[in-house]
């Protein structure tokens, strides 16, 4: 990390503290006594123990879930290298606050709240009330040929990712989802992700909106041409993002940060939330266990970034929307595996045989 991080950022990252023991060591002495053999649910007692551990609780339940939905535009845009137009970021914007996306119908199944924040469309965006501006300007720059945004333009942005936490955390926000909207923004994360993991462009670059192999081999090309150029430094991760990244990229890594202090779990989505984890992990390794990867991106550079964070995702479904979609499906994962560790019956409490009887 820079030298000098500001304080609040300082504040932000000695709030996250390790998991609690003794929850985990209680929700794994009730998963050992409930009526099944032991282990026989798999990654869902995993999962409930890991939960135990992130809210200090031996028996979590999740009452006020959200999903985060940032948007930002991306200078980067301008080479071709999605294949829709940047319009879209600020129309797809409208389109969650008027509740009509794929994010919108799968986090009402999960039970969840959809909140979106403005961290840089290009666009003007009417005011609506449920919309968070945390706009610094109109997009990155174009990492083609000059850094994405400053260094303090970065660490403002995951300062404001994190205060959109603090504020619902205050009211009782208890689980969060990572998801994103931006034009561009697959190749921020292929920058980001190159550069924090020593690989190619090749390596980590994907089809994203769906361009054809020509616009794959320019994509790369633009990618790998930035690293060089810019030589972001992977030892820095305020450095890297600074260099290659986004806004909402920025803003993603701090809500991680700050969910994590409130001690709430964080189901991160694809590949932008997994670029975002990178930044954030580097910034501060205790987030880590903090974090639920929901699903395995068709993203080529995905898997190499749940790698390097050592996570391994609930559901592949060859999922690549973003916007949170695979996250808020992963969501009832999480609602099942602490509803069976407070509900299902203990052997004694069901007069059932266990097997060391």
């Amino acid at each position: 990390m820079t030298e000098t991080a500001p304080s609040q950022l300082q504040r932000i990252l000695a709030a996250v503290q390790p998991l609690d023991a003794p929850a985990m060591v209680a929700a794994r002495l009730r998963e050992d006594q409930l009526t099944k053999p032991r282990g026989s649910l798999g990654r869902l007692e995993e999962l409930a123990v890991q939960l135990a551990g992130i809210t200090a609780q031996a028996l979590p339940r999740f009452l006020d879930k959200a999903v985060l939905v940032f948007a930002a535009d991306h200078g980067v845009a301008r080479e071709g290298v999605s294949a829709y137009p940047q319009e879209v970021t600020g129309q797809m914007v409208l389109n969650f606050l008027a509740g009509g996306a794929a994010i919108n119908v799968l986090a009402r199944q999960a039970g969840a709240r959809v909140i979106v924040a403005d961290f840089g469309v290009a666009s003007d965006l009417p005011a609506h009330p449920e919309l968070r501006v945390c706009k610094l300007r109109g997009g990155t720059s174009n990492f083609a040929h000059e850094p994405a945004m400053t260094i303090a333009e970065a660490v403002a942005c995951v300062e404001a990712g994190a205060r959109i936490v603090d504020e619902e955390a205050a009211h009782g926000l208890d689980l969060i989802a990572t998801g994103d909207m931006g034009i561009g923004n697959t190749t921020a994360s292929s920058a980001i992700v190159a550069a924090m993991c020593g690989a190619s462009a090749a390596q980590v670059t994907g089809l994203g909106t769906g361009i054809d192999p020509t616009g794959w081999s320019h994509k790369v090309q633009v990618i790998q041409s930035a690293i060089e150029a810019l030589r972001p430094d992977p030892a820095d991760p305020l450095d890297v993002l600074a260099k290659v990244g986004g806004f909402e990229i920025a803003g993603l890594a701090g809500a991680m940060l700050a969910a994590a202090g409130h001690r709430i779990p964080v189901v991160i989505d694809g590949f932008i939330s997994g670029a975002a984890a990178l930044i954030a992990v580097s910034l501060c390794p205790a987030l880590q266990p903090y974090l639920i990867a929901a699903h395995t991106s068709v993203e080529v550079g995905h898997r190499l970034t749940l790698e390097r964070l050592g996570l391994t995702p609930l559901l592949n479904l060859d999922l690549r929307l973003g916007e949170g979609t695979g996250a808020a499906m992963a969501m009832h994962l999480v609602d099942d595996s602490v509803a069976l560790l407070r509900e299902m019956a203990t052997f004694q409490s069901a007069g059932v045989a266990d097997r060391d009887d």
